[in-house]
């Protein structure tokens, strides 16, 4: 048995009828058992709730009544809707003298809504000789009292259905959508999507073998194509893509209506009642190919603000406001922590801000009266767009189109698995964001060729992620991505048609000595074009050749740090070459591995935005040292080994230990802001005692003990409830020519943003003049091979964004 589900436009008056008949009787008469499931016709729902709200203000309904009912006798040869209007109007004259009604009341209103149409449906199909009988589905889906969005009962509603379907196995039954009953047989509702999540539990309960879902679009598509124009249908699907487009409020889906199916590994396939040749969108449990799937918007939410400089500081406010949360019934769509000075912002449905505002002011009542809080508001006038399947490696793309169309996002989420990130957007500009996000995305194809200069554990994993990917990008986007030279300090493998998955030995067995100018020079004899070189090395002498590959049609990506580092007049001298060449130079993992810290950071600073401090935890293998040591009871020395056992810290522990390389990656900010800092102006604070700093490796790791005494005193003298953290800052007059750049060792309250942090990640916070004292806030991996590999294949594929 197939199940067909028709939406409300499809069932509206004209050519959908039409279409849902025809589509009922072609597989009626070609003996495919089916059943019908379906929603109000039309915008029978919300003209059902508008009247009920002006019975209840005791304003003038009968005429809407008369026109709503016209609407619903559109063709038909009798009323056969007599008892229905009639209770309905008794209902309305009830509201109309209590100047009132219950969610209870508005679900017996609403139901009207599928029943007439199921009603009306089913005398279609008898005009056309098929064999059909109406089926309220309030005998069969039995319910909880949550009036508005009741759960069915699992057990109870599956026997019904199995039993009513066994005595009903000769007709194509016409089964009302959306409505249930408790168990005392009160009319109830399943909520948003309900009438798709009663066709998924039907599917589930009787087996059947597909899911068919009508709507007035083709299928599922890369964005709304009521909202943007050039969207595009997306075949297939798996459940899982699925549910995450459900989750992040993909209209024609709802994550409730993936389960059922999900149990039985049913089929769904969005179709179009209007266009019978398309093929629609297939869901199954089959897997597809993993990238950005789809962008979808959440309207009709709200962003509450909780601001004050003591807020963060105290104990178990999180556990206060999702405590309000839950008494209210108010589910939270998103959450922030902004700073630990400034506050928390919750995105919620706008039909519960209200009910929000209050039990938030009523539970911080006295966090005024002591200035812990300063405000707490509500601005309805936004929207969420998330784009799913998007991580932070590449997350640079939209986020630059946004900033350079002048849309600045008020917030942006990541989800736990990385593959989601959500955007917070002022409701005037959301329409604007999900064209320039999708052109971004969705739009162009690219190519390039790539020169990889180090193939130690970042460029190894470069190279490895480049070849697995290259045919999966080259079939997805029209992007070849063709690594012609590999190459360490002595020898490079050169080859125009591509180094494979067999670069090791390659450059093992035909590896030459090389000059960059052979790397050049063999670009050129080739007409090899959309050059990249990529410097992966540490190396402070192979960024002496940046500008000869720059002045050679080179554009330049490096996660080596030196070039930004080393003396201003190199820095500047590089950046003239790259400007009077028109190269780019992207180095996006150079503090922040794969977050998108330096592009924002720029994109701030060139639209005119007064940065007047920046400071957050730079390191992520000194994030994961600390984060450890402050919250285990061991020794400091233990926690170094872990670190160094798991790959965290350099070979020598000593260079991450000394904090140079934060004080680094603090100046390369500073440069950013076009400050002209050296690094010898970077105070650092250097983590080794002084009678371990010199050395060789192998005997300080033997000394790794030492660490211990001096580590415990800092750890016990600090305040109760109190982390370390190794952070680096700017900070002072940053319009100057020079900042005061600072490495340091804190202690701050561990709810706090720095001291909340987890594993290796980092975080950056970003204060500005206009976002006052709440910064921007930038968190995430901040360590790893793999993610700092990631980075630079972001920076790869932004490029050819720019190239083509």
């Amino acid at each position: 048995m197939k199940i067909l589900k028709f939406g409300g436009k499809s069932l509206a008056n004209g050519e959908g009828l039409e279409r849902v008949v025809q589509t009922i009787a072609q597989k009626y008469f070609n003996n495919e058992p089916i059943t019908v499931v379906v929603s109000a016709r039309g915008n029978a729902t919300d003209e059902l709730v508008i009247l009920l709200k002006k019975a209840q203000a005791n304003i003038a309904y009968k005429n809407d009544f008369e026109e709503f009912k016209n609407y619903q006798l559109y063709g038909l040869k009798e009323n056969i809707f007599k008892n229905d209007f009639l209770k309905l109007e008794k209902i309305f004259e009830g509201v109309l003298l209590l100047g009132d009604y219950s969610e209870k009341i508005k679900d017996q209103v609403i139901a009207f809504g599928e029943i007439i149409s199921a009603k009306y449906i089913t005398q279609l199909l008898i005009e056309n000789n098929i064999k059909a009988s109406f089926t309220d589905a309030r005998e069969l889906i039995k319910t909880d009292v949550n009036f508005g969005n009741a759960q069915p009962i699992e057990a109870v509603s599956r026997r019904n259905v199995i039993n009513y379907f066994n005595d009903n196995q000769d007709v194509v039954n016409v089964v009302t959508g959306f409505i249930g009953s408790t168990l005392h047989n009160e009319t109830t509702t399943l909520g948003r999507n309900g009438s798709n999540y009663t066709a998924s539990l039907l599917a589930n309960y009787l087996n059947a073998s597909e899911f068919q879902n009508f709507t007035h679009v083709d299928g599922i598509f890369t964005a709304n194509p009521d909202l943007v124009i050039d969207a595009k249908k997306i075949e297939r699907l798996s459940f899982n893509e699925a549910n995450e487009l459900a989750n992040f409020g993909a209209q024609i889906l709802h994550a409730k209506t993936i389960i059922p199916l999900v149990e039985k590994n049913i089929p769904l396939r969005i179709l179009n009642t209007f266009n019978t040749d398309n093929t629609g969108t297939l869901i199954t449990s089959e897997q597809t190919n993993e990238g950005i799937k789809s962008l979808s918007v959440l309207t009709n939410v709200s962003l509450i603000n909780l601001e004050g400089r003591g807020l963060l500081g105290k104990t178990g406010v999180d556990a206060r406001i999702f405590r309000v949360m839950a008494e209210n019934d108010v589910s939270v769509s998103i959450i922030s922590q902004g700073s630990s000075e400034r506050g928390i912002g919750l995105v919620v449905n706008s039909d519960k801000a209200s009910k929000a505002l209050l039990g938030l002011e009523k539970e911080f009542e006295n966090d005024f009266y002591t200035k812990d809080v300063n405000k707490i508001s509500v601005n309805d006038n936004i929207a969420v767009i998330s784009i799913i399947g998007q991580d932070l490696s590449n997350f640079y793309k939209p986020y630059t189109a946004l900033i350079r169309n002048k849309i600045t996002p008020i917030l942006l989420n990541n989800t736990i698995t990385g593959r989601n990130i959500s955007l917070v957007i002022d409701e005037r500009e959301f329409k604007r964001a999900l064209n320039v996000i999708h052109g971004e995305i969705f739009g162009v194809s690219k190519k390039i060729n790539i020169a990889v200069f180090g193939h130690g554990l970042v460029g190894g994993t470069l190279i490895d992620q480049i070849v697995a990917s290259a045919e999966k990008i080259e079939k997805k986007k029209g992007v070849k991505l063709n690594v012609f030279a590999v190459s360490n300090s002595k020898k490079v493998v050169l080859n125009k048609f591509g180094i494979g998955e067999n670069w090791k030995s390659a450059l093992q067995e035909k590896g030459v000595l090389y000059t960059i100018g052979d790397v050049i020079s063999y670009a050129k004899e080739h007409h090899l074009e959309n050059l990249i070189a990529i410097d992966n090395t540490a190396s402070a002498t192979f960024v002496e050749n940046y500008i000869a590959l720059a002045e050679n049609s080179f554009d330049l990506i490096s996660s080596n740090k030196v070039a930004n580092t080393i003396s201003f007049d190199f820095y500047s001298k590089l950046r003239k070459v790259l400007k009077d060449n028109q190269k780019e130079y992207l180095y996006e993992t150079n503090v922040g591995a794969g977050l998108p810290l330096i592009d924002t950071i720029k994109l701030l600073h060139l639209s005119g935005e007064n940065i007047t401090k920046i400071k957050g935890v730079f390191s992520g293998s000194l994030s994961y040292l600390f984060n450890n040591y402050s919250k285990k009871e061991i020794p400091f020395s233990q926690v170094l080994q872990e670190a160094i056992d798991k790959g965290f810290t350099e070979p020598d522990p000593r260079e991450d230990l000394c904090g140079n390389d934060v004080g680094r990656k603090l100046l390369i900010l500073a440069r950013e802001l076009d400050l002209q800092n050296e690094f010898k102006e970077v105070i650092i604070q250097n983590l080794i005692p002084e009678n371990l700093q010199e050395g060789n490796v192998g005997e300080f790791l033997t000394r790794l003990k030492e660490f211990d005494s001096p580590y415990e005193e800092i750890k016990n003298s600090q305040q109760e409830s109190h982390v370390l953290r190794y952070i680096g800052e700017l900070s002072g007059d940053l319009q100057q020519d020079k900042g005061k750049l600072e490495v340091k060792l804190v202690s701050v309250p561990a709810n706090s943003a720095l001291g909340s942090l987890q594993g290796s990640d980092s975080i950056f916070e970003i204060y500005t003049e206009s976002y006052g004292e709440q910064p921007i806030v930038i968190q995430g991996a901040g360590a790893g091979a793999n993610v700092t590999a990631r980075g630079v294949f972001g920076d790869i594929l932004r490029l050819s964004d720019k190239k083509l």
